[in-house]
């Protein structure tokens, strides 16, 4: 066993039955989670009704040039349409995790680079306070994201040997924290952003972040150690085989069905927030709700479909067959193409005098819930079971591109169209295009399920 695969030995403090540093790196990464959902939520409601609006946009430093840029792509831009296209460019934080595991294995390893993100994060985050560095704190949050998310989590795995089986108990342990964190995160920053100041939501999320620094560098001390750096022998490889790069060909095909599939589900963080906040009552109680709680109403009903779906099948399994990945996710796609109809039908009962109501909302959510459970996920488990071993870590890792490419397509390129296309248009569009995913899917099914191994196609 090598230092980086060693785990604190017998009689150590533990946590949960589990390496201490385990405790650590939950809470680091819960507060990092809470600081980039807090921030999310509030980033097109943010832009769209102040920031950049007359007497704001012109304080921001480099919006000029920026705007400039866009225009050249899209044409002129309304704020509604800035403010769809500029929280997409979130997006990219599904990719620069990359770079940040190839600064942290080739340069500062895992606990500097982990250090240095959350550090950047900190100032991005602060940096928002001000209108003129707004651009600036968006270019930080980013980079600090992608050296600090991979690195933490590979540091998780790191705690355990490779036959130590409670290491899947401590991710699922890793994942729900964090997802509680998600659920909270909108309703915290969200209520002192829009009934206090945009800026205390903003410190907030900043504050948060900075919790999570000092818990990661307070337990540096049960954390797993480095890897020695030493020159490894040349080691021949198989090569892929035909079947092999067919496989590999296969799941890159399968890579923008798959985001097609999951816009809907990226949409909720971008134009569904803003027009959620003039289309539904949100009057609830006697209070008016934030609309950054519908973020928190989509985390939690996903949370809890997820159990759910994992209950399901584990029941299923009893009786009959359990269905292969390409099956759950394209039945799956076709539910999730059902919860846009939700929205056209609330947009529909929306008049200059009336709201819809807010049980849309709550079905939406249900809806697109369960077809999310057996997508994400399941996709993973795909790639990761079929993607040859020469390069599964990579195929997993590129895997993460459908997110990227389905926050892309919502935020930047048909997010624009809500102002010329309606609601109720624009929310067709949506089921149009999950729709034609799970059509995709199915056909994928067909052609591609032998070779994957998932069906008799």
């Amino acid at each position: 066993m090598t230092i980086d695969d060693a785990h604190p030995p017998k009689g150590e403090k533990s946590f949960l039955g589990h390496p201490f540093g385990l405790i650590y790196l939950v809470f680091a990464e819960a507060f990092e989670r809470f600081s980039y959902y807090g921030m999310k939520a509030l980033l097109p409601l943010y832009l769209s009704l102040w920031l950049l609006q007359p007497g704001h946009v012109e304080n921001i430093l480099g919006f000029g040039p920026f705007k400039a840029f866009l225009e050249h792509i899209y044409g002129p831009l309304q704020p509604l349409a800035l403010a769809s296209i500029i929280p997409s460019l979130y997006g990219f934080t599904y990719l620069t995790p990359m770079l940040g595991g190839l600064i942290a294995d080739r340069w500062l390893g895992r606990r500097n680079t982990v250090t240095l993100g959350a550090v950047v994060m900190v100032f991005g985050h602060f940096l928002t306070a001000f209108e003129q560095t707004f651009l600036v704190a968006l270019v930080l949050i980013l980079a600090g994201v992608g050296c600090f998310k991979g690195n933490i989590s590979s540091q998780v795995g790191k705690l355990y040997g490779p036959d130590d089986v409670r290491a899947g108990a401590a991710f699922q342990i890793f994942y729900l924290v964090f997802n509680i964190a998600v659920i909270v995160a909108p309703i915290v920053c969200g209520t002192l952003g829009q009934k206090v100041a945009w800026h205390w939501g903003f410190a907030a999320a900043g504050i948060s972040m900075a919790f999570g620094l000092a818990v990661y560098l307070s337990g540096r001390k049960w954390l797993p150690l480095e890897p020695e750096r030493v020159k490894a022998a040349h080691v021949e490889t198989p090569k892929m085989t035909k079947a092999d790069w067919r496989k590999t060909g296969a799941l890159l095909l399968l890579l923008p069905i798959l985001g097609g599939a999951l816009v809907m589900n990226e949409q909720v963080f971008i134009n569904y927030i803003t027009w959620g906040n003039d289309a539904y009552n949100l009057h609830i109680l006697g209070y008016d709700v934030p609309s950054t709680w519908l973020v928190s109403l989509d985390a939690t009903v996903s949370m809890t479909f997820l159990a759910a779906s994992i209950v399901l099948w584990k029941l299923w399994a009893m009786k009959w067959k359990e269905p292969d990945e390409l099956t759950k996710m394209a039945f799956s796609a076709a539910v999730a193409a059902l919860a846009p109809l939700m929205l056209v039908a609330a947009s529909m009962t929306v008049t200059p005098t009336h709201k819809a109501s807010l049980w849309w909302g709550v079905g939406f959510e249900l809806v697109n819930s369960i077809g999310f459970a057996n997508l994400l996920p399941v996709g993973l488990a795909l790639f990761a079971r079929v993607a040859p071993a020469q390069v599964n870590g990579t195929m997993v890792g590129v895997f993460m591109g459908s997110l990227f490419l389905a926050d892309l397509v919502a935020g930047s390129v048909i997010g624009p169209f809500m102002q010329v296309l309606g609601a109720t248009n624009f929310w067709w569009l949506h089921f149009a295009i999950v729709g034609g995913a799970a059509v995709l899917l199915f056909v994928f099914w067909r052609v591609f399920g032998r070779l994957l191994g998932t069906a008799k196609a």
